[in-house]
């Protein structure tokens, strides 16, 4: 390959390029309007404007992207992660395009991309399950009948998904519908498809994965395992490097089961098996990711491989470097910093960062998407930046973690660095006796972290699109409308520290983001706590519950986009 197209955006599409320039590759960025300036635009060495701002305008759009590699001459295309990274018809019309895919083939995404299948394969080479439907479940009612039949927990989960998104837990029968429908929603809008399976839910377990490298001559290796335990929203926001507190049977047996399953599928390329290790010793596998991990930066620091790079090495039908599972050297933590607020129950806040001033030092990686004035626009992912901090022990990675994380300066946006640093502080984590799950936070964070100022909202970035008329050609142009109409590069003012005047009726938008819909009718009595509506930000639902009890007039539309604070409703005080 000569030259690769990254279907991606933020610090994954800035790291790809960076990787395309070590392995001697040229490199084309294409981007949404709101990304015209991000670093990852300048830093490759083309980019392509993809008109539009919304993930099904852009990033989703597989016309589209296809159109920029004809046009920039490239002769592969790099994925990265979420977008279209794991969807087979995108891979499938890339190699039907003449270009060389950097991924798993399209039939081995499809079959490990189906949930239900992928556990069958599991079961078939002998990998540890827990019980499960035998495939996508019909309806909330058949839901609630597995429930019913095999006990709760239960986990509801994306058919066709991955990375947490369209996943939901229900501990109580009463709760199985419902959360059935949310996680059947979440699933349409991230994936394009609805279809959930469920399985029995293993409690307070953790999360522990094997990172795999496999080329196109029969080699299938295990490079390392990762512990990414600590998540909100089934969202990891710590992983770490190897996984920590493992017996060595446990550790053979992840090996084994991430590597059987990855032969039995004809897996080529860069790929996760994930697992759940239950507080009794129980491995059931979970999912495989089929592309790059958010996380995969630990196991590069601890193995000393570009997995990047080894992704384009074996894309170009080359053997892999090694052929053994290496010996970590030493231990490396990755810290997710993304734009939310942990003191508002991790709402997502998109805005303007006025100061970005990330640490430095012996043992800091940084791999940010963002600089000081960069946009955090609502319509993607809240995830600004990754802060991998690396050690010789886990004890010394978390001491110059608390160093990295208080040198660590994010201003204009509220971010999840004080839970972070509240993280370091827990015994559960940095003790001797590990106890972090998958649901830690919910159930055992007791530290009570501050309300962040709200940012300011983010002014929309219109591109105005001209014919231009050069040497003879036709272009188009693309300029931000602001600049034409003298206003100036775009962006947010400084974040407002005032909260709106009290309004006990009021119910405001809790998070920048969609109404996706209303649970109640207009003029429905309410009562205080109840669940009236549904958001959408960042790729994350949002309930919405009635402040006080009584009657509710409904003023915003569902579709419509809110700033944080808008009024939704607003509801007559009374008994319900």
């Amino acid at each position: 390959m000569r030259k690769v197209l990254i279907a991606n955006r933020g610090e994954i599409a800035l790291r790809i390029a960076r990787a395309c320039r070590d392995h001697g590759v040229g490199s084309v960025a294409v981007y949404a309007d709101c990304d015209a300036d991000a670093p990852f635009v300048r830093l490759a060495d083309e980019a392509y404007g993809l008109e539009g701002n919304t993930p099904a305008e852009t990033y989703l759009h597989i016309e589209k992207l296809l159109d920029v590699a004809k046009a920039s001459g490239a002769d592969a295309v790099h994925p990265g992660y979420g977008f279209l990274s794991e969807r087979p018809e995108f891979a499938r019309a890339v190699v039907e395009a003449g270009l060389v895919w950097i991924g798993p083939d399209a039939d081995v995404i499809e079959a490990l991309g189906d949930k239900t299948r992928a556990r069958e394969i599991a079961a078939r080479v002998g990998a540890p399950l827990v019980p499960g439907s035998s495939g996508p479940v019909e309806s909330a009612a058949a839901a609630l009948a597995f429930a019913e039949a095999h006990g709760l927990p239960i986990a509801i989960k994306a058919a066709f998904g991955g990375g947490g998104r369209g996943m939901k837990v229900a501990w109580k029968l009463e709760e199985v519908e419902e959360l059935f429908a949310s996680a059947t929603r979440e699933a349409e809008s991230a994936f394009g498809r609805g279809e959930c399976f469920v399985e029995r839910f293993l409690d307070r377990p953790r999360h522990v994965e094997a990172q795999i490298l496999a080329d196109r001559h029969g080699t299938v290796l295990v490079v390392g395992t990762r512990d990414c335990s600590l998540q909100r929203r089934n969202q990891k926001l710590v992983e770490e490097a190897p996984a920590p507190f493992l017996t060595d049977e446990q550790r053979a047996r992840i090996h084994e089961g991430a590597r059987a399953v990855c032969a039995e599928a004809g897996y080529v390329g860069a790929g996760t098996v994930e697992f759940l290790l239950g507080l009794d010793g129980t491995i059931s596998f979970l999912e495989v990711n089929t592309r790059l991990q958010v996380e995969h930066p630990v196991t590069e620091e601890t193995t000393g491989l570009d997995l990047v790079v080894e992704q384009l090495r074996i894309a170009d039908g080359e053997r892999l470097r090694i052929t053994e599972t290496p010996e970590p050297r030493g231990h490396s933590i990755e810290f997710r910093i993304n734009a939310e607020d942990p003191g508002r129950g991790f709402l997502p806040t998109p805005g303007t960062i006025l100061r970005f001033e990330p640490p430095a030092g012996p043992g800091v990686r940084v791999d940010a998407g963002v600089v000081s004035g960069s946009s955090i626009p609502g319509h993607f992912d809240s995830m600004m930046a990754k802060l991998v901090v690396t050690g010789p022990t886990r004890a010394v990675a978390i001491a110059r973690a608390r160093r990295a994380l208080a040198e660590f300066t994010v201003e204009g946006v509220a971010t999840v660095l004080p839970f972070h640093r509240a993280v370091l502080e827990a015994a559960d984590f940095s003790g001797e006796d590990f106890r972090v799950h998958t649901r830690w936070i919910e159930t055992d964070f007791a530290t009570d972290l501050a309300v962040a100022a709200r940012p300011a909202p983010v002014d929309a970035v219109p591109m105005l699109r001209l014919p231009v008329e050069i040497d003879g050609r036709r272009h188009r142009i693309g300029l931000p409308a602001a600049f034409l109409a003298g206003l100036g590069s775009p962006g947010g003012a400084a974040a407002a520290d005032a909260e709106p005047a009290a309004d006990p009726g009021l119910l405001a938008a809790p998070v920048a983001g969609t109404l996706q819909g209303w649970r109640v009718a207009d003029g429905a009595t309410v009562a205080a706590g109840q669940v009236v509506a549904v958001m959408e930000a960042m790729k994350m639902e949002t309930l919405v519950t009635a402040p006080v009890a009584g009657v509710i007039s409904l003023t915003a539309a569902p579709g419509a986009y809110l700033q944080a604070g808008e009024a939704l409703a607003r509801i007559v005080a009374g008994s319900a």
